[in-house]
């Protein structure tokens, strides 16, 4: 019986504007200070178990299996969502496939963008929580302690924990302690008296999104209290069709189940659900706020992250993105300062939550920095729009070693390559050159053409773009290594 890591990849962050964006999100991004992202640390943090199984949506999965693959973690699946449809269904098909791997597969559920500080604790509680779904058929999730009368999480009521008093005496201290409890109840978001009421009964757990069952015992609980949803994700994974190094959901079966949350669809119904304390430094990294709580901070209790220079700043968090830029605060206190390529956020860390209203106020004006970064990421590379004005725009393109874009052509703009570094093979029409450092290439309007890195180093250039529409949906292709034709 193996336990499989399930890593819930769909989430888009949209309080930690402006480093998380929609095609971007807080998952893919180093938050914490350290070398790993929020993904990477999720995926190293079980490593001791079996190949991890992915969920996450179609924007993302170059980058994800990029991420997973430099830190040498090859999962067992990724599986493609074909549209968001809350967390029971992203389950459910991870669940799925679990059982096609091991019919007596346990599933261990984490979303790919919390912290966990403590590992030895965070092991700990995942060992009782996987032996209780071995032995109790039971479904588990986990409550973190609470440290402060938090208005921001959901809270589970949790009872005794579920041995006698003379085993209770046999194991005194963290084994006691984090042994299962039955669940009395789910509160949603709580007043902060009521908050308050719930730290000091010692009864009540923050509610962390993270779970351990059974494949079959999960499905199983799915089928009786939301069977619509077992229906189109097992005729959704029945149909579903193997692209590259992913597993496309079918998107027509897909399309038709509810979309719900294992809470209000399993957890808040079924009979055997218990929870597992868990006291590891945990965080969902919500927002800013939260980032600055779990940083390390100088004497002035200001965290911050890049190149910054801070002059009687407290109790600040200044987070800089930008590599060629230095910021520099100074008699600032309370605030949030995060600066990237092509946005700056400065507020009151009381106000942060609602960075979400300005993302909002972006998507109703229809701007794109709530979309994309300056810098963009694509399976091939990347590219970074460092100018553009009225009928142009330059982009400083990076393809990595052995990688190729696809045979394309623009209704709209013509194009003008120059090597900045590495090698490039360019295609225009029939014809293929080499080009190495300071040559360069004219791509006429209209005319098909392919960029191959044919060498063992990154290749860089720059990209002028002229025309009446620059537009990135002027793309036509022809052939593409990626599936996007």
């Amino acid at each position: 019986m193996q336990v499989i890591p399930v890593i819930l990849s769909g989430g888009a962050g949209t309080r930690l504007w402006p480093l998380s964006r929609k095609h971007y999100p807080k998952q893919f991004h180093r938050l914490t200070g350290g070398e790993h992202t929020l993904l990477q640390e999720t995926a190293l943090r079980v490593q001791h178990l079996a190949a991890p199984i992915v969920v996450c949506n179609e924007d993302h999965r170059f980058m994800l299996a990029e991420q997973l693959h430099s830190i040498g973690i090859k999962p067992a699946a990724i599986l493609l969502e074909p549209e968001a449809k809350n967390t029971a269904p992203a389950i459910a098909l991870a669940a799925i496939k679990a059982l096609q791997i091991d019919p007596q597969a346990i599933i261990a559920v984490f979303p790919a963008d919390h912290v966990i500080r403590d590992q030895h604790g965070f092991q700990q509680a995942l060992d009782i929580a996987a032996q209780a779904a071995t032995t109790g058929n039971q479904l588990i999730t986990f409550g973190i302690v609470p440290t402060h009368p938090e208005t921001g999480y959901g809270y589970i009521e949790a009872g005794d924990a579920d041995f006698d008093q003379e085993e209770r005496d046999r194991n005194k201290g963290d084994a006691a302690r984090l042994r299962p409890r039955a669940v009395v109840r789910f509160t949603e978001k709580p007043s902060f008296a009521t908050a308050q009421q719930y730290l000091s009964s010692g009864k009540h757990l923050w509610n962390s999104g993270m779970f351990v069952f059974k494949a079959a015992a999960y499905l199983d609980a799915l089928q009786h209290s939301a069977p619509a949803i077992v229906e189109h994700c097992q005729a959704a994974m029945r149909a579903a069709r193997d692209d590259l190094d992913f597993i496309r959901a079918d998107a027509q079966a897909f399309a038709a189940c509810p979309s719900d949350s294992i809470d209000y669809a399993v957890m808040e119904k079924a009979d055997n659900v218990r929870v597992v304390p868990l006291d590891a430094g945990w965080s969902d990294i919500g927002g800013w706020r939260a980032i600055w709580e779990i940083l390390e901070k100088d004497a002035s209790n200001t965290a911050s992250i890049g190149d910054v220079i801070t002059i009687n700043t407290h109790n600040t968090l200044v987070h800089n993105d930008n590599k060629n830029k230095l910021v520099v605060t100074i008699g600032l206190d309370d605030l949030v300062v995060v600066d990237t390529k092509n946005a700056l956020l400065v507020a009151h860390k009381d106000q942060v939550q609602d960075v979400k209203k300005a993302v909002e106020e972006m998507a109703h004006c229809e701007r794109e920095e709530h979309l994309f970064h300056r810098e963009v990421h694509r399976p091939w590379g990347s590219y970074d729009s460092i100018d553009n004005g009225q009928r142009y725009q330059v982009k400083r393109i990076t393809v990595k070693p052995g990688a190729s874009l696809s045979l394309q052509m623009h209704h709209h703009r013509a194009e003008h390559w120059v090597v900045v570094s590495g090698t490039a093979v360019v295609q225009v029409g029939e014809k293929e050159s080499l080009l190495t450092e300071n040559q360069s290439v004219y791509i006429p309007i209209g005319e098909t053409h392919r960029l191959t890195n044919p060498g063992k180093v990154a290749l860089e250039l720059i990209e002028v773009q002229s025309g009446s529409y620059l537009g990135e949906d002027d793309i036509v292709r022809f052939e593409d290594t990626f599936g996007r034709v």
